[in-house]
């Protein structure tokens, strides 16, 4: 049976149109192909509109619980779809990073030093 993968969306000053849950979820099937020990991940959508620049700011936050440490990310363009686009690439980074550290640990071989002594049983 193949597991459910829970994405959560949210969006704040902003309204999450059928479009742009498509390119959250499209985005975030790469970071779930990737690790098979994702628990959740939440993706809050922020449109700023009290920025210094005339245009506003769109703000792409996302949570990834994965067993261990969390992964958080905020990103913040003036371009809603790039934002997106950085939050997730940002988010792909932390995992491959993750994955590296897990095999390089499986790989140091650590000596077992039992202090007693074992006798060797006779056959």
């Amino acid at each position: 049976m193949k597991e459910q993968k829970k994405l959560i969306l949210a969006g704040k000053h902003l309204e999450l149109t059928d479009s742009i849950k498509t390119i959250i979820k499209e985005k975030s099937e790469k970071l779930f192909s990737h690790n098979s020990h994702i628990v959740r991940m939440r993706v809050e959508v922020e449109y700023d509109p009290h920025q210094s620049t005339h245009q506003g700011e769109y703000i792409a936050k996302g949570h990834l619980e994965v067993r261990g440490n969390d992964h958080n990310v905020t990103v913040a363009t003036n371009d809603l779809y790039k934002s997106i686009d950085l939050m997730v690439e940002k988010l792909d980074r932390m995992m491959r990073r993750r994955s590296r550290l897990e095999r390089t640990k499986r790989k140091l071989k650590h000596d077992i030093d039992i202090p007693s002594f074992i006798p060797k049983m006779s056959s």
